[in-house]
């Protein structure tokens, strides 16, 4: 992990198995398939469901300030913790968390390389207990909204030259599918892409044990590849932001590239929006 930009914000799973008691770290599983914490979890970690508390319940939004303190402070978590995200699917909803935590200003976040696949088929220990820790008095200090995209950024951004990153899949780049293979309700009403974005999938940044790909590997792709330079204003979008959120990680921490936002509407709304463009091979 030395070759990254950042490779203090990758932990690997033995730093995470030394660190269990550590009071000062709590581990964060954040899973697409959210019943998967408790068919067993690494021990003593916070479950953070990305449905029904990294959401808003009545907009399509993350958490409001309010929301975001209180959750903190119900699972334990303090402003000087030091939070290791890890979860499924090569850590998609991991880094979606990580993206979330970091626009609420928290500085102190990491990603256990792998996540729970790794830890699995190392078999290391998993555990059903559900940890409860002392409450906290979270305050949100700052926020950081600039690593996020909206649909008027989106649209700027399509007609200035800037890149943009779709990471679906190709059938879903294409407008062959309205929506991620077994995902049907998560489509949109037409298929393509946004005018102007580049097609890199966000599986070519990870390898088969879940874990990211080498600096070198990285930047083949992304740099030699695709053109992309550290010093680009680089907006990435999938389906609804969790893909795209990996994307947004590999670009930001471990190539070091400076201005990536990650447009979190992504596809279900720009798919949906009436007299928006799209485009098709």
């Amino acid at each position: 992990m030395s070759d990254y930009v950042h490779p203090e914000v990758l932990v690997s799973t033995e730093w995470v198995q030394d660190h269990l008691n550590d009071p000062n770290v709590k581990i964060v599983e954040s899973d697409e398939d959210v019943l998967l914490y408790d068919v067993g979890h690494i021990p003593g970690a916070i479950k953070v469901d990305w449905q029904t508390e990294l959401q808003d319940q009545l907009i399509r939004d993350y958490v409001n300030k309010e929301n975001f303190e209180k959750l903190m402070s119900d699972k334990g978590i303090a402003n000087d913790t030091s939070i290791v995200f890890y979860g499924d699917k090569s850590n998609w909803w991991a880094c979606y968390a990580f993206w979330t935590f970091s626009i609420m200003g928290h500085d102190k976040c990491l990603i256990m390389n792998g996540g729970r696949q790794k830890w699995i088929e190392e078999q290391r220990e998993l555990s059903k207990d559900v940890p409860s820790y002392p409450k906290t008095d979270y305050k949100v200090t700052s926020s950081n909204e600039s690593i996020r995209a909206f649909r008027d950024d989106v649209m700027k951004h399509s007609g200035s030259g800037n890149p943009l990153i779709d990471v679906r899949s190709p059938k879903e780049y294409t407008g062959e599918l309205l929506h991620m293979e077994a995902y049907p309700q998560e489509g949109a009403l037409r298929g393509g892409h946004v005018p102007g974005a580049k097609s890199v999938p966000w599986a070519r940044a990870a390898n088969e044990d879940g874990t990211f790909k080498s600096a070198d590997e990285l930047k083949a792709i992304y740099q030699d590849e695709h053109g992309l330079n550290s010093g680009d204003d680089i907006i990435a979008y999938c389906r609804i932001g969790e893909r795209s959120s990996h994307t947004w990680f590999v670009l930001t921490y471990l190539l070091g590239f400076n201005n990536v936002r990650n447009y979190d509407g992504s596809w279900t709304e720009w798919g949906n929006l009436v007299r928006v463009p799209i485009e098709k091979p």
